[in-house]
């Protein structure tokens, strides 16, 4: 039998389980019944008990690692290492985290102590025998690639949205994992620490939104996108060329090189429909486009395509939303 499937319990700012670790347990425990072993969850903090709980939702056996982090060593760095210990002494299989900031220096330093191979920014998991396969956009989205581990050992992090998180019809145990090893690897000295002013919803767990492209025109467009927004009770997204030209911040680009979303409703203004922002927004409920030429690429993966200039759909829009809640 392979060795287990780890889970890397990646913590929120506020110390919860952060979304993407239940979508990681969800597709960790694919992996592992298609291998024959076991999924396990590693949460490592000083008081890893309230997201070891919600961890065990997902899967059905969650270490719960007591470790203090200290301002000289990241979250991520203290993880790795405690995650490569308990891989060292209980064997492994595959390591699956999401491919956020945190994820990704988990996987890169548990790999190394490890010595496995990566599959990085998974945006669909399939499999291949009794092995997982990963799909990934290469070449700025315009190709897509399966790949697959030549042994039964690995590394893969999942960019968010790409698994939907599925609990368990009853939930796991939480065990506590005690490691007497002292940490090993050299400490970072944090320098200077840079906080943005955080959005009152979280574009990646929006139900709603409205995104602007290159045809909004200009900064002052994107204010019309945050009325609609406000009115739908969703958030404003953006592709790149809109960030790129400093128009929105880069926080909320979506697509190849920014986040991946899943809302139940995605209204695309002034957007064409490059394969770059297509990856980053194909999985969403329902696709409405506004766009003028009716032979822009979104059309053909749009649900919905009204053509039109985007500033007057939009501001007619706008109106009817105010009306119906009048």
């Amino acid at each position: 039998m392979a060795g287990p499937v780890w889970v890397h319990g990646e913590l929120g700012p506020d110390g919860t389980l952060a979304r993407i670790a239940t979508e990681t347990a969800t597709a960790a425990r694919d992996i592992a019944d298609r291998a024959g072993t076991e999924a396990i969850g590693i949460v490592v903090a000083a008081d890893p008990s309230g997201a070891a709980e919600e961890l065990a939702r997902f899967l059905p056996r969650v270490l719960a690692v007591t470790e203090p982090v200290s301002g000289a060593r990241t979250a991520a760095a203290v993880a790795a290492e405690r995650i490569a210990a308990l891989a060292r002494r209980d064997g492994i299989g595959y390591l699956v985290t999401g491919a956020g900031p945190e994820g990704r220096d988990v996987a890169g330093i548990a790999g190394a102590l490890l010595d496995l191979p990566l599959l990085a920014n998974a945006i669909a998991l399939g499999s291949r025998g009794d092995g997982p396969t990963v799909d990934e956009s290469a070449f700025g989205g315009k190709q897509l690639t399966t790949s697959s581990f030549t042994k039964s050992k690995g590394v893969i992090t999942v960019r968010p949205n790409a698994v939907d998180a599925v609990p368990l019809d009853i939930p796991g145990r939480v065990e506590p994992a005690d490691l007497d090893e002292p940490l090993a690897l050299p400490v970072v000295t944090v320098v200077d620490r840079v906080s943005a002013e955080a959005a009152a919803q979280s574009i990646e767990e929006a139900r709603v939104i409205v995104a602007g492209g290159r045809g909004v025109g200009g900064p002052d467009g994107f204010e019309l996108l945050r009325e609609l927004a406000d009115a739908l009770g969703g958030v404003v997204g953006a592709t790149r060329a809109a960030v790129d030209a400093g128009w929105i911040p880069y926080a909320v680009q979506i697509g190849q090189t920014g986040k991946i979303v899943k809302p139940q409703l995605y209204l695309a203004m002034g957007i064409s429909g490059a394969i770059q922002h297509k990856v980053g927004m194909q999985t969403a409920g329902a696709i409405v486009a506004v766009n003028r030429d009716p032979d822009a690429p979104i059309a053909e993966f749009a649900d919905v395509l009204v053509v039109g200039d985007q500033a007057a759909v939009g501001r007619a829009l706008l109106a009817a939303l105010r009306d119906r809640s009048a």
